[in-house]
Parts: C-alpha cells; structure tokens; sequence
C-alpha cells in the first residue's frame, strides 16, 4: 500500500494532471459569490453589523445612488468604530468605508486575481462590461487553490508566529478593542484553570452572535468562543491547508508544534503564498 501512494504521487494518473491543469485555469467568474450585498453611504454601522451578521458575510457594498462606489468590512467595523470606543449607531458607513472598488475583469485567471487580491490588499470586485457582477474574498480563492509548485510550499513560511491570546474571563468588549486594534481577525482564548483546553473567538462570532442581535458586549468570551480549536500541525502544506479550512468553512487555523501552539494562518496568507 505505501509503495503504491508512492508511485502514485511520482507518477500521478492522466485524469489528476488534467484536473490540476483544469484548476491552474479556472476564471474569476467560476468562484465569484454572484450576489452581492448592497447598502448605502448613509447607512449607520449599526445597522450594517446588522446585516452582515444576519447573513454570515463580512462585507456591503457601498452604493451612492445607483452607482458603487466603495465596500464596507467587518474589519472596518472593528477597526474604526469599536476599536475607538465609537458607538456605530452614530457612525455613518460614508465614514469609514473603504475605496474605490479594487475592479477586476469577469474572465481573469484566479492566478490573477491572486495577485491583485495580495497587492491591494482587499476583496475584489467583478465586474463584466461595466457592471458589478461579483464578489471574490481570499475564502472564494482558497476553494480553488490547485495543487502546484507554490501551494507545495508548507504554512511554517507564511503563518504569523506572534499568536494573541486571552484568557475566557475576558469581556467580549475588551476582546472586540484588541482585535480592532491590532487589526487582526480572532483572538485564541485560553482557560488557565484547564490548561490545554483552548478555544478562538472570530471578528465572524462578534457579528453574528452579539452585534446582529444587540446581545451585550460584557459577556465572558469562554462562554460564546468556538470549541474544540481546529489545528494542524507544522510542515502541512498550502493546498492541504486550504482544503481543511474548505472543509470546516473556517478562514483561520492554528498551528502546532510538539503539541505547543506556534502560529495561526489565515485564507489571506494562503492567497499570498499562491500569489507568489
């Protein structure tokens, strides 16, 4: 059995090479999420966690008129409103939404895409004959990742090393402000009484389980923070890395080492690393 998984891995069949070529051409339109959600620049923040929480996405549209002209994040969110004790009832989206529209062509290889995706650092927006037709964030890429020479390389290159942590007594609140502030998407939460139990508590989590329904903010994270914490272990590929995060629809995954937790790699670093 093992000789055959070598031999299959040196001298891999006629359909995997056709599907492997398949994948390094696939479009833009192909993993595009076709429905975009839409808001205004008037709207308040509030109202656009609201949404965003609702229906599980991390981004809107912005229209003024009928015309697009930006994108507001949950990043922005928490970066510029809650990271800065401002109260998003008061904070309109034109204040703080990010533009213009990083643009890119309906037919373009997910190769492409890539690369402006690491270049602008953003979602990107489709558009075909002038018209916003679509959406790509770095989950949409990471679907479609093939399996070639860049996707080989393992995530020991790419994760970032300096893992936050919190302890589960932490405020919801308190958490919210330090992943505003350090402009970063989760935060691993540890139980000092049990000391191996860890568990991760998302910008995601914020929106939908307290934002979206005015739940207070002074909840202790161990209570509501996601359990058990999905890992891999150090030396596991990109392309490996892209399909377990695929597979349990997660955008950021721990990594351990001799048990030790020794990093954290998220769709965003994968896209880089396939960018390259």
């Amino acid at each position: 059995m093992g000789k055959s998984k070598e031999l299959k891995e040196e001298f891999p069949s006629i359909i995997d090479r056709a599907y492997t070529e398949y994948k390094t051409h696939v479009k833009v339109e192909d993993i595009m999420t076709p429905e975009t959600v839409c808001t205004t620049i008037e709207t308040k923040m509030d109202e656009v966690a609201k949404i965003m929480g609702e229906r599980h996405i991390g981004s809107l549209i912005v229209y003024n008129y009928e015309t697009p002209v930006g994108i507001v994040t949950e990043r922005d969110l928490l970066s510029k409103v809650l990271a800065v004790g401002k109260n998003p009832k008061n904070i309109k989206v034109k204040e703080i939404m990010s533009y213009p529209l990083i643009k890119i062509c309906y037919n373009s290889e997910i190769k492409e895409a890539a690369q402006m995706m690491n270049k602008k650092k953003g979602r990107l927006t489709v558009f075909r004959c002038g018209d916003l037709v679509g959406i790509i964030t770095a989950s949409d890429l990471i679907r479609s990742l093939p399996e070639v020479p860049e996707t080989r390389l393992t995530v020991d290159e790419y994760m970032t090393k300096e893992v936050t942590t919190a302890d589960g007594k932490t405020s919801v609140a308190d958490i919210a402000k330090i992943m505003g502030k350090e402009r970063i998407g989760s935060v691993i939460i540890t139980n000092k009484d049990k000391k191996f139990q860890m568990s991760i508590f998302t910008e995601r989590d914020l929106l939908t389980t307290f934002l979206a329904k005015d739940k207070s903010l002074l909840t202790e994270v161990g209570e509501v923070s996601s359990s058990p914490l999905i890992m891999t272990g150090s030396g596991t590929t990109i392309h490996k890395t892209a399909a377990i995060m695929t597979s349990n629809h997660i955008r950021r995954l721990p990594i351990s080492k001799n048990g030790e937790l020794v990093g954290i790699i998220t769709a965003r670093d994968l896209v880089e690393a396939y960018a390259k």
